[in-house]
């Protein structure tokens, strides 16, 4: 990261100086708790993730699969994806994000599973869906689908949202490096590791709940 250089007037003189790093901001004491983070969500909500690529909305259904969108809701709620990265990007298929930007909490999140939801909606293009490594391995791990991709119905992938408003947005994100970009280290070191290795990758720079427009009164996508 550049350093921001502080440009000192004393008389005549000017001295450039560069500023000592700002420290790291602590975690949240929330998102340090998983286990303390259980709140209902509605039945109907939507979020608006705000990107260094732009704005995209996913509606979420509690109905389609309720454990994984209370998840969901409770990392919204506490601004567990502020700065978190799009980290894994298949063209034609998904893209994907959900480890936090500070290391300290995605290690805390890395064992907080919750149980696997009954696929009651399919993996249409625009939903989005918890990713995996297994059944009952759910945790802070997302990917919207860029198709109609049937065959994770069978595979157990519950979708519980859908993106609304800002698909070209979300199918814009910076695609470049595809699936290289190291889970592993993205939980151990955090956003240090995407800003050296992979600076080109788009972001979230917050996620905010909004509320869902009333039956009825919907806007198309």
């Amino acid at each position: 990261m550049k350093a921001l250089i502080l440009l000192l007037v004393t008389g005549s003189v000017m001295l450039a100086q560069a500023p000592p790093p700002a420290p790291a901001a602590a975690p949240a004491p929330n998102l340090m708790n998983p286990s303390t983070l259980k709140a209902t969500a509605p039945d109907l909500y939507r979020v608006k993730f705000t990107t260094t690529h732009g704005d995209f909305v996913v509606e979420v259904h509690r109905a389609w699969a309720p454990i994984g969108a209370d998840r969901f809701y409770n990392l919204v709620v506490n601004n567990f994806f502020t700065d978190a990265a799009f980290f894994r990007y298949v063209p034609g298929f998904i893209v994907q994000f959900g480890l936090p930007a500070n290391p300290a909490i995605g290690r805390v999140w890395q064992t907080a599973t919750i149980k696997d939801d009954p696929v009651k909606h399919g993996n249409s293009k625009g939903t989005l869906v918890f990713a995996t490594a297994g059944p009952g391995t759910r945790t802070t791990q997302f990917f919207i689908n860029f198709a109609d991709n049937a065959p994770l119905d069978g595979q157990g992938f519950a979708a519980f949202g859908q993106v609304v408003s800002g698909m070209n947005i979300a199918e814009g994100l910076y695609s470049g490096y595809g699936e290289k970009p190291d889970q592993g280290r993205i939980t151990g070191e955090g956003k240090a590791y995407i800003d050296k290795n992979f600076p080109k990758l788009d972001s979230i720079k917050s996620a905010t709940i909004e509320e869902a427009p009333a039956a009825g009164d919907k806007k198309k996508k």
